[in-house]
Parts: structure tokens; sequence; C-alpha cells
């Protein structure tokens, strides 16, 4: 189980594709002693894995506390970072704190395509330098791609950088719109580029020694087993199931993407909104409507449940960029 904290709505930069809207910090954050009572409500649910998100994370003063919070609770506190701002001390502070692993943003092997993505100039060669401090820490990172119509063709190379540089992993982030992502969901892969950049991935997977994981596609979970490859994940969507997310000020949803507030911290105590929201009930139900609820491979993929909310309306509707049916042929074929 894994659970992500919007730490802050504080970023230095203005990515195209923010789900979060990020730039300036809402009022009424958490602040550090509602952190760290929600990190003890987070390991009273169960949760194992403890991501610290933003915004950008590293712009809390006190995300360092936050951080040896997390890890004397048992959690493996991990980071969703721009990279940014991680020179070699900051990497040692976090290793010394407790962090288990960086996640950080890399969405082109061309620095002006990157950097124009993210809205600041010089931002590609700064993440790839905060990996760099890192790996000089022996802090392990792995590398994030939100992957567009114009990034396309340029996964597998991004998968080789990740290997040369020294990350543990590449995940690929496919486009669910919201937040400013709504405003370029025309440049999302859609049907045939989905499923066709799903079982590139996976092909990689057999030429490479680190992890792929693409992450808003559920659907890998079926290319992977129709191609006989083996993986350490169990199920695809995992939002409201096993993962959920807490907003800057203590909102809690199933995913990042899946914009359906299900209560907030400040009023209820983690735990129990996780243990008893009837919106979590209903997911973890696992009764999809149209191609995903006869779908046999319901189990182990079940579909985007932001994707399916944001284009039908229901979260628990079927997944629309998803080409399989139970045929066994790809629709169009």
């Amino acid at each position: 189980m894994l659970v992500s904290w919007n730490t802050t709505n504080a970023c230095n930069l203005y990515c195209r594709h923010c789900y979060r809207d990020a730039g300036v910090k809402k009022e009424e954050e958490l602040n550090t002693d509602e952190g760290l009572a929600l990190i003890d409500e987070i390991a009273r649910a169960g949760f194992k894995i403890m991501i610290f998100s933003g915004g950008e994370p590293l712009m809390r003063d006190d995300i360092y506390t936050l951080v040896e919070h997390a890890r004397a609770k048992g959690l493996r506190p991990v980071f969703g970072s721009n990279g940014t701002l991680i020179t070699g001390e900051v990497a040692a502070r976090l290793k010394r704190s407790g962090a288990m692993a960086m996640g950080i943003s890399l969405d082109s092997a061309d620095p002006a395509r990157h950097d124009e993505f993210r809205a600041a100039q010089g931002c590609w060669q700064a993440a790839v330098d905060g990996m760099k401090a890192c790996r000089e820490a022996g802090l392990p990172f792995q590398i994030h791609t939100t992957v567009m119509d114009w990034n396309y063709e340029e996964v597998e190379n991004l998968t080789d950088f990740a290997v040369e540089i020294g990350a543990m992993a590449h995940h690929v982030f496919f486009l669910v719109p919201t937040g400013r992502g709504a405003d370029i969901e025309e440049e999302s892969l859609k049907a045939n580029r989905y499923e066709s950049l799903l079982t590139r991935i996976m092909q990689k997977q057999k030429q490479v020694g680190i992890e792929l994981k693409p992450t808003c596609a559920p659907q890998f979970m079926r290319i992977a087993k129709e191609l006989g490859i083996e993986t350490r994940f169990s199920k695809g969507c995992l939002a409201g199931i096993s993962y959920c997310i807490i907003s800057p000020v203590g909102k809690v949803q199933p995913c990042a993407y899946l914009d359906v507030p299900v209560g907030n911290v400040r009023e209820t105590p983690f735990s129990e909104i996780w243990r008893d929201n009837p919106v979590f009930k209903r997911l973890r139900t696992e009764e999809y409507t149209g191609g995903c609820g006869s779908c046999r491979y319901q189990k182990i993929c079940g579909g985007c449940r932001a994707r399916a909310n944001y284009y039908n309306g229901d979260y628990m509707a079927e997944e629309p960029w998803c080409l399989y049916r139970e045929s066994g042929k790809i629709r169009g074929e």
C-alpha cells in the first residue's frame, strides 16, 4: 500500500501538464504538527510507502523533519520531484533523514523540449545534475517521464539514458487531463498509440536490467502477461484499493487524477477516511461497467478509473482508450 502527500502547492516550475496546478503556496497548507500527525495516521492505516510530492516537496522548510518522522514510523519515504533543487548537500541530507528513493522528472532527451514543457530554461540540466547528486550520495533514484504525442518516439531513448546515468527504474506516466493537463488534452495519447507504446515499453523491459513501469496505463499488466513478462505488480489501477493521495490542505482523493474528494484529514482522521469512505468502498468492489466489467483481465488491470471519470463522468465506467476486447482481438483489427 502506498500513499502520496502533496506536501505543498509551491513549485519553482510551471509545468504545462501539472494536475495540481502548482506554483504558488496555498493558504492553510498542513503545518508541521499536522503533517506529523498525518504521518502517524498513515502508518496506523497500514500503509508501507509514503510519497512526498507537490508542487515541489523540497520547497517545504520542514521536509527533512517530516521524512525523519515517516522513517521512524516504519514507512518507506520516497519522493516525486522535478529534481532541480537537489544539490549534493540536499541529496546527502535527504539520505541522512531516511529518504529511500527519489523520483525525478525528465520528459525528453532534448534539453530544449524538456525545458519548454516544464516552462523553465535550464531545468533539464538542473534535473540531470540532481540525479548525479543522488548517485554521488548513494540515494537511489528513478526517472519519471510524462509521455505525450510529441515525445512518443523518445521513450526507449530515455530508458537508455536512465540506465546510463544509474537510475533504478524508469516510470512512464500517461497523461490524464486534470489541472493544467486539461488544457493539453489533445496532445495526450489515444487508443492505437496508447496500446502501441505500452507494448514497446514491455518489450524494452526484456532488454534492460532496470524496472520499467507505465503509470496511469493499467493495461500494461495485460500486455506483460501476454508477452510472458514477470512484474512485481499485482494490479494496474490501484486508486482507492491500495493507493490514495492527500492534497496540501488535507483533502483526500483516490488518486492524483481522480478528482473526487472523499474527506479532509483536518475533519476526520485519515485512517477512518481510508477504512470507511463510500467512494473507496465502491472502488474496492471492482464492479466496473462496460468493457472493463466483463474483461478477463479485470482483476489485474482494472482500467484507469480517472480517465473513465474524465471521459464518461463515472469512475467505475469503461476505460476509454483501451483497445482490448474479449474476442482476443484489438478493436479496429
